[in-house]
């Protein structure tokens, strides 16, 4: 028992390391230190992931708006197929009004996780290459089928729908989706789909910087998944598939792949739609 305490204290002062070090080289870099450095540890972590989150909106969203509508006009996406410039600002307004809420569950989850209440690890050393890539593993499939599953319930119960994901669907058809729709929803629908990353935790051994890694690359891949262009990557969920999804409602709820609309019958191929257009 001893050694399971000295053990928590070590993985959690490593932890506490790991955020003071993120939480420095976001802050320092955007803030001056006299802004940042009094505010309590917690406070810190959320204001970094919250500048963080802004930035990496704001900077994939303009960057892959530029490449697709501009740069490569007409190449990826008929001119007619390209949305006004109102409905990626209603979206950007929409994520902006969200932000400070979708930052505060990873932040929650970091607290969580420096006190010693989850599965994480804090250094690849304590488990090894193996377990690191079969607990990974086991994390993608669990995260990718809780996601599936809250997806899907924000769509079927009724109140859920209307009051929460309601928000996001407004922008159901391809002159309306931009890269910016994907994080354009109400603040509670958004942690809500973003919930099984974090209750993972409790129950998979998780290294912890991949988890943050994680956690950042969802926010480009929400982008991605919204620019309307058909990736053709079987079996990754690209944006051919979620276009579907926002014009039937009832196919393709999945986030990263394809297995769990194919496992639960929801699945609609993007290229067959094509076909049956033809």
């Amino acid at each position: 028992m001893e050694d399971l305490t000295s053990l928590l204290s070590d993985y959690g002062t490593l932890f506490r390391e790991d955020t003071d070090f993120y939480n420095r080289i976001v802050l320092g870099t955007l803030l001056p230190h006299s802004v940042w450095a009094p505010l309590p540890h917690f406070f810190q972590t959320w204001l970094r992931n919250y500048l963080g989150g802004v930035l990496l909106y704001l900077l994939s969203g303009f960057m892959w708006c530029f490449y697709i509508y501009y740069w490569k006009r007409n190449v990826y996406l008929p001119k007619d197929a390209i949305p006004s410039q109102r409905a990626m600002l209603l979206q950007i307004g929409v994520a902006m009004k969200a932000m400070p809420w979708y930052t505060l569950l990873p932040t929650v989850s970091e607290y969580l996780v420096e006190n010693g209440w989850t599965k994480c690890y804090p250094r690849l050393y304590h488990v090894g290459w193996l377990p690191y890539f079969v607990y990974l593993a086991i994390y993608l499939v669990v995260v990718e089928f809780g996601i599936y599953w809250m997806h899907r319930e924000l769509h079927d119960i009724k109140p859920l729908y209307k009051h929460l994901h309601a928000t996001h669907h407004i922008y159901n058809k391809q002159n309306t989706l931009s890269p910016f729709a994907g994080l354009a929803f109400h603040p509670l629908d958004g942690i809500l789909q973003a919930l099984p990353h974090s209750l993972s935790l409790f129950f998979i051994p998780t290294h912890f910087t991949t988890h943050l890694v994680l956690i950042f690359l969802e926010g480009v891949w929400t982008a991605n998944i919204h620019d309307c262009i058909h990736g053709k990557l079987w079996p990754v969920m690209g944006a051919g598939y979620h276009t579907i999804h926002h014009t039937t409602y009832r196919h393709n709820y999945g986030h990263y792949t394809i297995w769990m609309d194919w496992m639960f019958g929801t699945l609609r191929d993007p290229e067959e739609e094509d076909d049956k257009a033809k």
